[in-house]
């Protein structure tokens, strides 16, 4: 979905007169927004746009991960396709089975005491990013129809630095 066409979904929440006012920009501005842009001069670069260059431009991933948590939300970063040809579901199936089945051990094993340390609750907040990753590679090769490089991205994730959390 393109930035001008979130705009339009969010009008349908908020009114663009609303938007302007707290805003203080003008109200053809906000409609620009939700415009494509063109080169006949429809349409604005739209905050979603220019926050976007801000956060390519810096390479600071902390700003989408803080704009998630002011939204009660978690910033994962989906893995790259690593799907081919070669459709292998069941090996894959089989993996995100046994990775959730390993998160909800250390869960288990990390509540035994009937209380959760700080540094458990790190390693099951990293097991469960991975999972969520891993997840999402699942689905992305569902989408594209392949499954035998996947394990290579899984090997690939793990062996990149740690996610920074901001709590």
């Amino acid at each position: 979905m393109e930035s001008y066409q979130i705009f339009k979904e969010a009008f349908k929440n908020c009114s663009p007169k609303e938007i302007a006012s707290e805003l203080g920009v003008s109200l053809s501005l906000v409609y620009k927004w939700a415009q494509e842009q063109s080169e006949s001069g429809s349409g604005s670069r739209n905050p979603l746009d220019r926050l976007l260059e801000i956060i390519r431009l810096t390479k600071e991933e902390r700003i989408v991960e803080w704009l998630c948590e002011k939204n009660n939300g978690y910033f994962v970063r989906n893995p790259p396709s690593a799907c081919d040809k070669g459709f292998e579901v069941l090996p894959a199936t089989n993996e995100i089975v046994a990775q959730f089945s390993n998160l909800l051990s250390r869960i288990s094993k990390a509540a035994l005491d009937s209380s959760i340390t700080l540094d458990e609750a790190e390693e099951i907040r990293e097991q469960w990013d991975r999972l969520k990753c891993f997840g999402e590679g699942f689905v992305r090769c569902c989408e594209e129809g392949d499954f035998t490089k996947m394990a290579d991205a899984e090997e690939k994730e793990e062996k990149e630095e740690p996610r920074r959390t901001l709590y």
